[in-house]
């Protein structure tokens, strides 16, 4: 059996005779539900507490019964959080950290040791939702790639273009190296323990790959991806997103992962001709579909269908995060064109 096709019998709940479908970050500010739970908690403190991310994680599915997956509600930045630097917010948008890394004196910021066992909020989540969903649908856990969390804390928040981060690795590599040898470390553990609390896969999200080019990628991320699986249990049921790298699918496939998460940049069937062997593909609509109406959205849906041929080897997503003004009609009407899809 192929890595492609133990990944698949590892999510055994999943649907037989056509692509499973689940959407990234299938909760969130789109749905009414959310919306009012939040008014009464505010974004991390429902991440901390484990019943409250239960509850969040289970409203779209609740919603629509189409999803064959639980997405654990949480966040890629809980990781710097328990290594010491707490995020929160911006009132104007984005995402601000309580301090940044200039130097390597600010190394001694990050504290390694119990940060695994501080993420144990997780792990109870993942646990209380393997007992909600029985056998009826997958569960999926995830974690920042070290090259995407490192961005966050040099930058000291969200950025477009990471400009610090840019320069440190001109500038100073050794450092910026330093950092992501702790966070590779941390994201193994942190992705072991979720497996072992239920997740059925779990997802890397290298969505700052954009941000690095040519040599540099292998360098400072996939260097450390690889250094993440190879900690991780042999064959474990991985997935593998790098926002704005399709184009680098070979390289990617070769980390070993058995699931490549793809935006919308490229089709399907081109990934899948960039690498040598079978593979799972996840993806690969637009979001911005599900913004508008839902005769366009399922017109792209169903090219996304058509182009991966029905090849048994795909998970039907989204390229990237659900939004906020995302449409509930639309989404449903994308998820009954898949359902209904016969392939």
């Amino acid at each position: 059996m192929n890595s492609r096709d133990r990944f698949l019998a590892a999510l055994h709940r999943l649907p037989h005779g056509r692509p499973p479908v689940w959407i990234m970050r299938q909760a969130g500010r789109y749905l009414p539900e959310y919306r009012k739970l939040k008014a009464q908690s505010d974004f991390v403190t429902m991440v901390r507490t484990p019943d409250l991310a239960v509850e969040v994680t289970l409203q779209p599915l609740r919603r629509f019964a189409q999803l064959d997956a639980a997405i654990l509600f949480s966040d890629i930045l809980v990781i710097p959080e328990a290594l010491g630097i707490g995020y929160r917010f911006r009132d104007e948008g984005g995402i601000a950290m309580e301090k940044s890394l200039q130097t390597e004196n600010d190394l001694a910021l990050l504290q390694p040791a119990g940060a695994i066992e501080r993420l144990d909020y997780v792990y109870k989540a993942l646990r209380l939702l393997r007992k909600e969903l029985g056998t009826n649908k997958a569960l999926l856990g995830f974690a920042g790639s070290p090259w995407t969390l490192a961005c966050y804390l040099v930058e000291g928040g969200g950025s477009e273009e990471f400009p610090k981060m840019k320069s440190l690795v001109k500038t100073n590599p050794k450092f910026v190296h330093q950092i992501l040898n702790v966070l590779t470390q941390t994201v193994a553990g942190y992705l072991k323990e979720q497996l072992l609390a239920g997740a059925d896969a779990i997802q890397i999200f290298d969505s700052w790959a954009g941000v690095l080019e040519g040599k540099d990628y292998e360098e400072f991320s996939l260097r450390y991806i690889r250094e993440v699986i190879a900690l991780l249990p042999p064959q474990a049921p991985i997935i593998l997103y790098a926002k704005g790298k399709s184009a680098d699918a070979a390289a990617l496939a070769k980390t070993g992962v058995p699931c490549l998460g793809v935006d919308w940049t490229m089709p399907i069937s081109k990934v899948r001709a960039l690498v040598d062997r079978p593979i799972c593909i996840q993806g690969n609509l637009n979001p911005e579909f599900i913004i508008g109406k839902p005769d366009v959205a399922i017109q792209e849906t169903q090219k996304i269908l058509n182009d991966n041929a029905g090849d048994l080897g795909h998970i039907f997503n989204l390229g990237h995060g659900i939004t906020p003004d995302a449409q509930i009609d639309t989404l449903a009407a994308v998820l009954d064109t898949v359902v209904h899809s016969g392939v």
